[in-house]
């Protein structure tokens, strides 16, 4: 059982993988399309999270983790309750092709686009919200940072996610 990784499983997966592999995943992006509720925001003050968004021609490079075979029923009910918190998921099953060239298909969880909590906003609206939600599991700067960071680490290029960093940063400077 392949897991793919493209937001905060990048840096916190929640498990022991027996092996992690660049992995690119076609036609989807990764996005700040998602209101966050629950773990970066609330129902009042919600907070953005990144999302995986169908886009024809796209691609999102991430991670493929392969989860251990004695672990795979565990692994998939925390996943499950970890990431179905709402039903703004969608479990998939996705063909992803490894830094070596092999494909594998993966579990990932897609964005519902027709979620209430599925949103396209303009990115300083995004700056604006994620530089001041707080939500169960903490402040969205720091899932913004923390995703960012470990992107960066990896040689991967977001240009929104660039672009998004260096404004939250100067949006918690007060410039």
């Amino acid at each position: 059982m392949w897991v793919f990784g493209y937001g905060s499983l990048l840096w916190n997966p929640g498990f022991d993988p027996a092996a992690r592999r660049r992995a690119v995943l076609a036609d989807y992006h990764r996005s700040f399309c998602m209101l966050s509720i629950h773990h970066r925001g609330t129902v009042d003050h919600p907070g953005l999270v990144l999302a995986l968004d169908e886009k024809p021609g796209a691609t999102c490079t991430g991670v493929a983790f392969q989860v251990r075979q004695d672990e795979e029923d565990t692994v998939l009910s925390y996943l499950r309750e970890r990431e179905l918190i709402s039903s703004a998921y969608v479990e998939r099953h996705v063909g992803l092709t490894l830094d070596d060239g092999a494909e594998v298909e993966a579990l990932a969880y897609v964005i519902d686009g027709a979620h209430e909590q599925y949103c396209q906003f303009p990115l300083e609206q995004q700056a604006q919200m994620i530089a001041s939600a707080v939500g169960g599991r903490g402040p969205n700067t720091e899932y913004l940072f923390n995703t960012a960071d470990h992107l960066a680490e990896m040689g991967i290029r977001d240009t929104e996610m660039e672009w998004l960093t260096t404004r939250v940063r100067r949006l918690l400077d007060g410039k």
